[in-house]
């Protein structure tokens, strides 16, 4: 089968190779599925590069990616028959002790990685959803519903923020995004922000004191922890909550004004999907299908590769200019 691989960790263009490699055969409890669209997440390209704790190859060969959706193909013992040519998503394809991802043709995992992808959603959109939709999923209702609630999601140009907003505004919520540049300003509204915030042109707090009359926000989804810090305690209630899924570089090591975040009794969340409980990520595929098939979940997709440009598709990942989310077509 075809498949992007590498062999060592290092820049995109140097490491990455596009050619054959065996086709795999489910095991026990395991789907194979024929892959025909893969995600691209900031992840991977710390995989493939060697970021902060990835330095070691812990394979010889890695076929990248974690996220993609297609059809099972095969089942392995244990598994109902019934979910032969089933469309699904997948999620943490290359994880717990697995070399080959979705930048291939095929793709072994557990079967309960692969999710049943609704009728109405196209092979692209599932593609999108593991990592960024998972991960904002958690980052919103760890700590219970948001109806009725106001969200401030920092970043929403992003990915995982684009994701959090459509997510929190069906859950009832209303929703402040903050962004960076005139493209995910309109990704953001796209979304459904009620209120988008030019964090680099507009006064972040007095905005949101304003939209909410000096009473706050309720939960805050953070892709910059220690750089918004001191913004968030200024706009949060008490008893506020901040979900974190990122800081800084790969040293990181955030300072924590203890009292200040202790006298408003702030819950912070630091979320690694990767490790998230099987309870929460039943929870999440449950609400993003459901969210699908009401018609409000909808990723943004910025950029469109062939599995022949994986090493491109990497690249444009690494540069941060493309607003949304970036998919390999797998068959192309």
């Amino acid at each position: 089968m075809r498949a992007g691989y590498y062999d060592r960790r290092g820049p995109a263009q140097d490491v990455i190779i596009v050619g054959d490699v065996p086709k795999p055969e489910p095991g026990p409890g395991e789907v194979l599925v024929r892959v025909a669209v893969a995600g691209l997440n900031p992840s991977d390209i710390k995989n493939r590069s060697g970021w902060g704790g990835y330095k070691d190859m812990p394979y010889p060969r890695i076929v990248p990616q974690n996220d993609g959706a297609g059809t099972i193909e095969a089942i392995g013992p244990g598994v109902s028959e019934t979910r032969l040519k089933e469309r699904v998503w997948l999620f943490e394809a290359q994880r717990d002790g697995r070399a080959f991802g979705t930048a291939a043709e095929f793709v072994v995992v557990p079967e309960g990685k692969a999710a049943r992808l609704p009728d109405s959603a196209s092979f692209e959109l599932g593609a999108c959803l593991g990592v960024p939709a998972i991960t904002a999923h958690r980052c919103l209702f760890a700590n219970g519903g948001v109806q009725g609630r106001t969200v401030l999601v920092q970043g929403g140009g992003g990915a995982v923020g684009h994701a959090a907003i459509q997510l929190a505004r069906w859950a009832g919520a209303y929703v402040i995004a903050t962004v960076s540049r005139p493209a995910q300003a309109q990704a953001a509204r796209d979304a459904g922000a009620h209120l988008v915030i030019d964090r680099k042109e507009e006064d972040v707090v007095g905005r949101i004191q304003e939209a909410t009359s000096g009473r706050g926000v309720d939960r805050i989804v953070e892709v910059a922890f220690e750089a918004n810090l001191e913004a968030n305690l200024k706009v949060l209630k008490v008893g506020g909550v901040i979900s974190t899924y990122a800081t800084g570089g790969a040293d990181a090591a955030p300072k924590i004004p203890f009292y200040q975040l202790a006298f408003l009794n702030i819950t912070v969340n630091f979320v690694f999907v990767y490790v998230l409980s099987d309870e929460a990520r039943a929870a999440a595929i449950h609400d993003i299908n459901a969210a699908i098939e009401a018609g409000a979940l909808r990723p943004f997709i910025g950029g469109r590769f062939a599995l022949s440009e994986l090493a491109v598709a990497h690249d444009t990942q690494e540069s941060g200019e493309v607003v949304g989310n970036i998919v390999i077509d797998v068959t192309a």
